[in-house]
């Protein structure tokens, strides 16, 4: 074991590119299983064509999400983030697998009780999320500006990535008898390996990392307790005092309104962003027959632009730093909602995926600037608790707007 105390800061940190990877793939696993039953939503309106899947399933994920989030970013400070992570990636694993086994065992068929077996798993989603999302962002934030975006990046690939999979096995399965169910199963199959994937990942390879060490030492040494598991499982002992060091730290409150306009930022994003994906995609861009490829299409366009839109920040005279400029930016995207309303109405489907394809532009792109240019300027204990702080806003965000989002249908008398 070795000292943090006597532990010298090194003159060059190794391994930064294995670290973006590794992060890279930790944010895919963090919101594939989620980005599947998003994505195989023509399956669920094919089973339960009354119930809303797209849009009530939405609403079961978030109430769980936001309110455990909730709960852990009031506890952030003594909340051992590798057991968090781990257990949201682990129950992420679970229920992955637990949709699979329901799909087999009930032959991919309709009816009440697989619908409400369906959203119990979903609100499993939703707590795993919470503890993967705001556990990761405040674990990262006190590193390398690099390892978020890589990370926000991978959440937007998990979306990509399913997306290219439904198209590809419903290519190769639409024709075949049960061509729809097969299909699902292939993807729900590779969605849990991935899972298992990050567990090994995190537990066995990013604690190791020379310069995911160095950040976490420099982090316990500023006084965070958060990450003593972590350095313990890299073979690093933390004998640091952090009673005083965690006294000088800002609390919650301060933090909150230090960066109220962050904070609001990444609502905003969301509410918007939200109220029009998935659900007006599925439901109110016109009458598909089933099986239809057009909203598939539109979910994978707006998924593709989201994960290249990640990348745009790291070019850097393209990237927004001015909190004022942030700001005016997400207010100008509530101009989707007219143009989305009256596209539906009038428009044709090029205009309509070039607006999807738009909205899924902006809100990875400001996603990133967000949290990459929050957490400057605070030590490591800060640096975690605004992640966390971000992270909750952000899901409040996204339950707000999956809320609103059921006035699209009110609005067209379809509910």
């Amino acid at each position: 074991m070795v000292d943090l105390n006597s532990s010298p800061t090194p003159a060059r940190l190794e391994g930064k590119s294995s670290a973006i990877v590794v992060c890279w793939v930790l944010g895919l696993g963090s919101l594939v299983a989620w980005n599947s039953m998003l994505t195989i939503g023509d399956y669920y309106y094919a089973l339960f064509p009354r119930y809303h899947p797209a849009r009530v399933l939405t609403l079961v994920y978030q109430p769980f999400a936001l309110g455990t989030i909730a709960i852990l970013a009031y506890k952030e400070a003594k909340i051992d983030t590798r057991k968090r992570n781990l257990a949201g990636f682990a129950l992420f694993f679970l229920s992955t697998f637990a949709l699979l086994i329901l799909d087999l065992a009930t032959s991919g068929k309709g009816g009440i009780g697989n619908y409400i077996g369906i959203c119990i798993i979903v609100a499993v989603f939703g707590i795993a999320d919470a503890h993967i999302e705001g556990g990761m962002v405040g674990d990262l934030s006190l590193m390398c500006p690099e390892f978020i975006q890589s990370f926000f990046a991978g959440l937007a690939a998990s979306g990509a990535l399913t997306s290219a999979l439904r198209m590809m096995t419903k290519a190769a399965f639409d024709k075949t008898n049960h061509g729809l169910h097969k299909g699902v199963i292939l993807f729900l199959s590779i969605s849990t390996f991935i899972e298992f994937l990050c567990i090994f990942l995190y537990a066995f390879v990013f604690p190791k990392i020379p310069i995911v060490k160095h950040f976490r030492a420099k982090a316990a040494l500023e006084g965070s307790k958060t990450v003593a598991a972590d350095l313990a499982a890299a073979g690093i002992q933390t004998q640091v005092d952090n009673d005083d060091k965690q006294s000088d730290r800002l609390s919650n409150k301060q933090l909150f309104l230090q960066n109220i306009d962050y904070v609001l930022d990444v609502y905003l994003i969301y509410v918007l962003t939200l109220s029009i994906f998935p659900g007006f995609l599925y439901e109110n861009t016109g009458t598909h027959k089933l099986g239809s490829w057009y909203p598939i299409v539109l979910i994978a366009m707006y998924n593709v632009w989201d994960l290249i839109a990640r990348y745009i920040p790291l070019i850097e005279c393209l990237k927004i730093e001015s909190r004022k400029g942030l700001m005016l930016a997400i207010l100008s995207r509530f101009l989707f909602i007219p143009a989305f309303y009256f596209t539906a109405k009038y428009g044709d489907q090029g205009w309509m995926i070039m607006l999807t394809s738009l909205l899924g532009l902006t809100n990875g792109y400001l996603t990133v600037c967000v949290f990459t240019e929050a957490p400057k300027g605070y030590k490591g204990p800060e640096q975690n608790a605004l992640g966390n702080l971000l992270v909750l806003f952000l899901l409040g965000g996204i339950f707000s707007g999956v809320a609103l989002d059921w006035l699209w249908l009110i609005g067209n008398g379809s509910f």
